[in-house]
C-alpha cells in the first residue's frame, strides 16, 4: 500500500482509482480501478492519504517511515533541511510551484478604493528580503506568469526589474511610497491602521508577519487576522477583507489560464475584483496570436500594464520540495506546476 501525506490530489483519482473511505481530519483511502482503460495501470493497489495538518509533524512521519511521500505544497526549505539531515536516503527535489503570493487590497472600501494607496503599498515591498528570510533565496521574482527559466512565458528578470515597483533600489521605491502617503494625508504623526487577513497556516502567517513589517515603512500599522482554512477561500472571493496576503494558484504555465481565470473582468478566481476592459482586449489578442514570439510580446505588455495598475501586487513566486523514500519508483517531478506529475499511473514500490 502506498501512502501519502495529504489529500489535496483526490480530484485526480476517479478514473484510475476508486474511492473507499474518508474520515475527516484522519485519512482518505482509494483502491486501484481494475477496469481502468490503460492496461496494467496503475501499478499501485491503492493509496492511503493520512491527513497530517502540521508540517513539522508530517515531516517527522516521513523521516520515521510512516509515509512514503510528501507532495510539494508546504515542504519548505527549512523542513527540507530537516529531512535531509534525518533521512539522507530520501530523494528530495525543490521546484517552482507555479503559485505566487500576492497583496490583496480592497477596491471598494474607503480609503483603499484609492488607486494611489494601492500603488504606495506595492512600492513598499522588498521581495528579495521576503524570499531570503522565509525561503533562504528559494523563490522567483516576476509578474503574473511563472518566471524563467522554468516558465516559458514570464519576463526575463532584467525586464521585470524595469517594471514600476520592481526595481532593486528598495529605499528609492519606499521614498516614492512615502511621498504618495503624505499626499494622501498620512505620515509619522498620522498612521493608517489596517487589519491584514491570511489563511491560518504556518507559511501564510509567516509571510503576512513580514508583509506587516514592511508596510510599517510607509505609515501603515497592520494587525494580523489569521482566518481558518475552511472559510478562507469563501471569504476572499466575497472580497470580505480590507488588506490580505494570499496565494494565486495556477494550474498550468499558459497565458490563457492565468489571464482569463485570474485577471479578466468577472473572472472566477479574481480575488480582488480587478477589472480593466483594455486589459481584457489584450488578453483576447494574445489568445488568438499564432506566432509564439508575437504572443510573448503581448503577454509581456499585459504583465507591464498589470504592474502599472497595481493589480494584485505580487510578492514572489514560491518554490517547495517533494520528498519520497528511495523505494518509490516511477515519479517525475514537474517544474511548471505543483499540480502536474501526480497521476501515479507509473508509480510503484520497490520493497
Amino acid at each position: 500500500m502506498f501512502r501519502r501525506a495529504t489529500c489535496a490530489l483526490i480530484r485526480s483519482v476517479p478514473a484510475r482509482l476508486k474511492f473507499v473511505e474518508f474520515k475527516p481530519n484522519e485519512v482518505i483511502r482509494v483502491v486501484r480501478n481494475r477496469d481502468y482503460w490503460k492496461p496494467e495501470r496503475p501499478y499501485l493497489d491503492g493509496i492511503e492519504y493520512p491527513i497530517i495538518k502540521n508540517p513539522s509533524t508530517r515531516t517527522l512521519a516521513f523521516v520515521s517511515g510512516q509515509i512514503d511521500m510528501i507532495q510539494p505544497y508546504t515542504l519548505t526549505v527549512q523542513l527540507l533541511k530537516d529531512i535531509k539531515a534525518q533521512a539522507p536516503q530520501a530523494i528530495c527535489e525543490m521546484a517552482p510551484q507555479n503559485i505566487y503570493t500576492n497583496l490583496l487590497i480592497s477596491r471598494t472600501t474607503s480609503p483603499f478604493d484609492n488607486r494611489d494607496l494601492h500603488w504606495a503599498m506595492a512600492l513598499s515591498l522588498d521581495r528579495k528580503a521576503v524570499i531570503d528570510i522565509l525561503a533562504e533565496g528559494q523563490g522567483g521574482i516576476g509578474e503574473a506568469m511563472l518566471p524563467p527559466p522554468e516558465g516559458r512565458w514570464g519576463m526575463p528578470l532584467q525586464m521585470v526589474e524595469a517594471l514600476p515597483g520592481y526595481g532593486p533600489d528598495v529605499q528609492k521605491n519606499r521614498s516614492e511610497a512615502r511621498r504618495i502617503m503624505h499626499a494622501l494625508g498620512y505620515g509619522p504623526e498620522k498612521r493608517l491602521a489596517i487589519k491584514v487577513s491570511t489563511r491560518n497556516i504556518p507559511p501564510d502567517v509567516a509571510r503576512t508577519v513580514l508583509l506587516i513589517d514592511q508596510l510599517k515603512e510607509i505609515y501603515l500599522d497592520g494587525e494580523l487576522e489569521p482566518v481558518d482554512n475552511a472559510i478562507w477561500f469563501a471569504k476572499v472571493m466575497r472580497h470580505d477583507y480590507t488588506v490580505a496576503q494570499a496565494g494565486t494558484f495556477k494550474a498550468v504555465d499558459d497565458p490563457d489560464q492565468v489571464f482569463y481565470e485570474t485577471y479578466a473582468c468577472g473572472a472566477e478566481n479574481n480575488p480582488d475584483g480587478y477589472c480593466n476592459p483594455e486589459i481584457d482586449k489584450l488578453i483576447d489578442r494574445q489568445s488568438t496570436e499564432f506566432d509564439q514570439e508575437k504572443r510573448k510580446q503581448l503577454v509581456w505588455e499585459i504583465e507591464r500594464r498589470l504592474a502599472e495598475d497595481g493589480a494584485r501586487p505580487i510578492i514572489y513566486h514560491t518554490r517547495a520540495a517533494s520528498c519520497r523514500q528511495s523505494y518509490v519508483k516511477g515519479f517525475v517531478s514537474m517544474v511548471n506546476s505543483v499540480y502536474y506529475g501526480w497521476r501515479f499511473e507509473d508509480l510503484w514500490l520497490d520493497k
